[in-house]
């Protein structure tokens, strides 16, 4: 199937001032009603047989497995947790962020949220997509109350805004176009995550076989002479690389910032240390960054609770990060890129997460890698100027793989802005699918693929799809997408 653009489907041949701002012009046989004539609240309260839920921005509405007990046992003494049930809306307190979250099953939830159910159930598919559509997510931004963490959505307020209705007949269409679109949009998706997850994968082994010595990369094959390192789990190690502990490479540095005003920094997996305004939507949670930890050019920076994790790297950039990770500095001249490299290998991942001490274990509670942990490390390393060609030579390797990446990331940010950008289009009347809808077939060839149609669910962090203060440029004109 052929995605439609602009030019495929054609908009409304009749349309009126709807006098709603963020919907401006509407079909002209399209019905303006009220929030609450539409939806009802539900006000059932009580402690009931049923699994705690919460809303989450990424998943919709969802159990909550984790809780504070004295928390949950309290509400329940007052009876005051709020029942919810399938079909339900909920509103969040970050609704504003990302719209109001659909109920797919039923039980019980914090009274913090506004529990809505539609007085006439034929609406309830329509709403959903307004509500996860980003002209309305926008638009919640008007009825927001408190400041910083304390916001929420005043509902008595929304409550009297307008929604657009559509006929339920086209309502009928304009749902099964969007889910049967957003199926195949999701498959595109997951062969181009699968694509990139490859790719990644290849560039972790030649990474791998470098910098541990399997492979000498200016011949391509293994070096002539190996020696034991002593250590199980590293193996056999070239013979001229010497054996150090990192505490005679390293020191940590604890410098803070007294204005708070230097750039955010964050660790991102496969990026590395970047700004964080470039990577995240939500502002930081912290009401000052006075007192963060300052780092430089040629540091290296850990996330002390994922280290295991690989977020380990050398900073390109100056500013700060988060007063919980470490910051370490060279004693002696040495490739901190290579270094950095070296410790995100799976032997070193392993070891960091044998070494985390603190609550929890496997990959949940709170394990934290210490920096005298850290420091007892063993590595092996070439002398400085074989590390230098290694670098060299792993960056002239890999450049071609790093642009098919960067493509396939390009292209699941195209096809997010296309996919917001068309629901958007779609359910405030700017383009028509009645006769697009018509065409389809009863029965979709990709239903068994069970894809949760909710058009917001971010399968992969890295998807490229846009946060609430953003919004699609314009539709993909690169190329028409197959799918």
């Amino acid at each position: 199937m052929k995605l439609p653009n602009a030019g495929q489907l054609k908009p409304y041949p009749e349309v009126k001032d709807s006098g709603v701002e963020w919907l401006g012009k509407v079909p002209v046989h399209w019905d303006l009603r009220r929030t609450k004539s539409l939806l009802v609240q539900r006000s059932e309260k009580g402690f009931p047989d049923e699994p705690l839920l919460a809303a989450t921005q990424t998943k919709g509405v969802v159990r909550k497995e984790k809780y504070e007990n004295r928390t949950v046992l309290a509400l329940k003494d007052l009876q005051l947790l709020k029942i919810v049930r399938v079909g339900d809306f909920v509103i969040s307190l970050r609704s504003f962020q990302g719209g109001i979250e659909f109920a797919r099953e039923q039980g019980i939830i914090s009274p913090a949220y506004t529990i809505l159910y539609p007085s006439e159930r034929d609406h309830q598919p329509y709403i959903a997509k307004v509500f996860k559509s980003r002209p309305y997510i926008e638009n919640l931004s008007l009825f927001v109350t408190g400041i910083r963490q304390g916001q929420n959505i005043d509902y008595e307020r929304l409550a009297r805004s307008y929604l657009p209705l559509p006929p339920l007949s086209e309502q009928a269409a304009i749902v099964r176009f969007l889910d049967h679109a957003d199926r195949r949009i999701r498959r595109y998706i997951r062969a181009k995550q699968k694509l990139i997850a490859l790719l990644e994968e290849q560039k972790q082994a030649i990474i791998h076989q470098a910098v541990t010595g399997q492979i000498d990369v200016r011949t391509g094959e293994p070096y002539p002479a190996y020696k034991s390192s002593g250590v199980e789990w590293l193996g056999d190690v070239p013979e001229h690389w010497e054996r150090r502990r990192l505490k005679t490479l390293l020191r940590s540095v604890d410098r803070r910032s007294l204005t708070g005003k230097e750039t955010l920094l964050s660790l991102r997996r496969d990026h590395g240390v970047v700004v964080y305004a470039e990577h995240f939507a939500r502002p930081p949670q912290g009401r000052t960054l006075v007192g963060f930890k300052l780092v430089s050019s040629g540091q290296l920076v850990v996330n002390r609770m994922q280290a295991n994790n690989g977020l380990v790297f050398c900073s390109r950039i100056n500013g700060l990060v988060s007063p919980d990770y470490s910051v370490f500095e060279m004693r002696e001249p040495i490739q901190m890129q290579f270094l950095s490299d070296l410790l995100r290998t799976s032997g070193y991942r392993a070891h960091f997460r044998r070494k985390s001490t603190g609550l929890g274990t496997g990959t949940a509670g709170f394990l934290r890698l210490y920096d005298e942990k850290l420091l007892e490390t063993k590595v092996f390393l070439p002398p400085e100027g074989e590390q230098i060609l290694i670098l060299k030579a792993l960056a002239e390797g890999m450049a071609k793989t790093n642009r098919l990446v960067e493509r396939e990331q390009r292209e699941l940010q195209l096809i997010g802005e296309y996919r917001t950008r068309l629901i958007a289009d779609i359910v405030t009347g700017k383009l028509d699918v009645r006769e697009a809808a018509a065409k389809l077939p009863k029965v979709d060839p990709l239903a068994e693929d069970d894809l949760d149609s909710t058009i917001h669910d971010r399968e992969n962090s890295n998807l490229g799809e846009l946060d609430a203060e953003e919004s699609a440029e314009e539709y993909i004109t690169e190329k028409e997408v197959t799918v």
